[in-house]
């Protein structure tokens, strides 16, 4: 095996540690429990990881092997899925760009506005007929009594930074005035009239706010949020794939290159 044949399969070898934190990301995504009640948003990282993987194997192969036409096929489908890392990147920047969260004065905790999200997120998911399904899915989820568990003081709820899907849905919003018993349960409010979404808010554990607005908000908050991270790891990834990519066909072509010169000198042409 030439040098460039080597420089490749290392390359190759250095892409499919690549897939790695891709696919993982995409597992971590999938697992959350807002995306496990969003089928739209699980797979398309993971699969995009397992498809690198599998192309950087068969140009792993190739290169060891010298087979033109594995090198062939690793070139092409590489080209295509990069650009694919790239499409998903750009996209989920732009739709994920905008922030719906707002400061509640004195509290650590913010809380979400759906009018601050994208109009692509709000058409998919709290504007979508699939809404009930997702709000069912959401209220067998122990993301609500977590909270208890967590917090049992006022103090410490006021003071505490839930996650978005959380402060969506687990409480009342702050405008309503209810007097806090634990982070799921609040009576009185002083003013009913501060948001529409206090006259939504039950204390039964299975309702609480997930016919809010702001449950609604909080999830998109969520899935900002997350796509936002795993963004980060797509984009060193992107950068990598595409270092790796470019220095592949250079030693590629100059193996080609010297092949043929040597051919040359042999005669053979």
């Amino acid at each position: 095996m030439g040098l460039a044949n080597y420089i490749t399969a290392i390359l190759n070898f250095a892409a499919f540690l690549c897939s790695i934190p891709i696919i993982a990301a995409g597992i971590w995504f999938a697992q959350k429990p807002d995306n496990v009640c969003i089928h739209l948003f699980r797979w398309p990282v993971i699969v995009l990881g397992f498809l690198i993987l599998l192309v950087s194997l068969a140009g792993f192969v190739g290169a060891c092997f010298y087979k033109k036409t594995l090198l062939a096929f690793y070139l092409c489908c590489m080209a295509i899925l990069i650009a694919l890392l790239l499409i998903l990147l750009v996209f989920a920047f732009v739709v994920t760009r905008p922030d719906g969260s707002y400061d509640v004065p004195g509290k650590g905790y913010k809380e979400y506005r759906v009018d601050g999200y994208s109009s692509w997120l709000r058409n998919r998911i709290v504007d979508s007929k699939s809404w009930y399904k997702i709000r069912a899915c959401l209220a067998d989820t122990d993301v609500c009594p977590k909270l208890n568990q967590q917090y049992i003081t006022v103090d410490q709820f006021f003071a505490a930074h839930p996650s978005p899907l959380q402060s969506g849905c687990c409480k009342p919003p702050t405008a309503c005035g209810y007097n806090f018993v634990n982070p799921t349960v609040w009576t009185n409010p002083t003013n009913p009239t501060g948001d529409p979404d206090c006259y939504l808010w039950s204390n039964d554990q299975t309702q609480l706010c997930y016919n809010c607005k702001s449950c609604r908000a909080g999830l998109l908050g969520n899935l900002r949020s997350e796509w936002r991270k795993v963004n980060i790891i797509l984009m060193v990834a992107v950068v990598v794939l595409i270092c790796v990519y470019v220095i592949a066909c250079s030693a590629l072509k100059n193996a080609q290159t010297e092949d043929l010169f040597r051919r040359y000198k042999q005669g053979w042409i």
